[in-house]
């Protein structure tokens, strides 16, 4: 089949372009997801959705196509966090594994999902969290969805065990140089029925965009201005957090203003044996866990019901 049609639609530069529907936007995923479609006709459609945009309808379609073709992670009775971790870090310490080990701890299961190598000269979690298990941490390595355990831990799942076909759309970067709307839906994704995403948005015209998709598509979803790119809470100063539930917008955190308060020193984002060094002194002593992140940190178990002031520090499990 061709993308012709979808892209005379598209293609007309930002002023001109119209947006597809939603069942439109589905069936093109579909064809995109599958692999069939030509190298020529799917730069094109990278290239004509850069210029034109993502619509929350386009998002939602998209969404459809892959989350009824990916695998999903079981539903089980843990409590589950879902964390979409691409970006890494560049100046300040990653600490999305910081995040998830301190949900794994309050009796959380964590699907942790990125790509499986480094994102350029970033560090990432993978590189993070694998230093981390061998310390002993609570992280379990996932080689296929289907086969995430039912307890209390951090599981990394690479892309392509949820979706190859995402994982290719996602892959178009290198050649292109430039991100597509892969990069938006792994934001979205939801592979777990029943989970908490936690995600994050770069400029303010995604918070628009990803708060419609999250309402329109019920979720449960906290919603936060991004720490270069990651969902964690950035441990300088609180971001506006938003919280949908089943799709309510039912509060928003308004984000701290004025100049940085005094901060502890954080480690070079860019030092990996520092970062792990500051994640597990955070571990050991609770307290000096940064504000923003339990502030986000409280948000979060508030939706799996399973709230700090109700449940005491479980061990992890190995």
């Amino acid at each position: 089949m061709s993308l012709a049609p979808y892209l005379r639609e598209i293609g007309r530069g930002r002023d001109g372009a119209r947006p597809l529907t939603r069942a439109q936007a589905d069936a093109l995923m579909r064809q995109l997801l599958a692999g069939h479609v030509s190298d020529l006709e799917l730069g094109a459609f990278c290239i004509a959705m850069r210029f034109k945009g993502e619509t929350p309808s386009e998002l939602l379609g998209f969404l459809d196509a892959v989350e009824s073709t990916m695998t999903r992670v079981p539903a089980g009775h843990t409590p589950t966090v879902v964390l979409p971790s691409y970006n890494g870090a560049r100046r300040l310490p990653l600490l999305t594994p910081l995040l998830a080990l301190m949900l794994a701890r309050h009796g959380c299961r964590v699907i942790l999902h990125g790509h499986a190598t480094d994102p350029g000269n970033r560090m990432s979690s993978p590189t993070v969290l694998q230093a981390l298990q061998q310390r002993g941490h609570a992280v379990t390595w996932i080689h296929s969805a289907s086969d995430v355990p039912d307890h209390a831990t951090v599981c990394w799942v690479p892309t392509a065990c949820l979706h190859p076909g995402l994982q290719r759309l996602l892959d178009v970067r290198r050649v292109l140089g430039l991100r597509n709307s892969a990069h938006s839906l792994v934001k979205l994704l939801q592979p777990c029925p029943n989970a908490v995403l936690v995600t994050s948005y770069t400029h303010p015209e995604y918070r628009t965009s990803m708060s419609a998709v999250l309402t329109e598509g019920q979720r449960t979803a906290v919603l936060l201005r991004a720490t270069e790119g990651e969902p964690v809470a950035d441990p300088r100063r609180t971001p506006c957090i938003d919280v949908f539930q089943a799709g309510q917008h039912r509060m928003t955190r308004v984000t701290e203003s004025g100049s940085l308060p005094p901060q502890p020193a954080l480690p070079d984002g860019r030092d990996c044996a520092a970062t792990i060094a500051y994640i597990e002194s955070v571990l050991t002593e609770p307290d000096r866990v940064p504000a923003p992140i339990r502030i986000q940190l409280d948000i979060i178990l508030s939706l799996t019901a399973t709230h700090p002031s109700r449940l005491a520090m479980t061990p992890p499990v190995f």
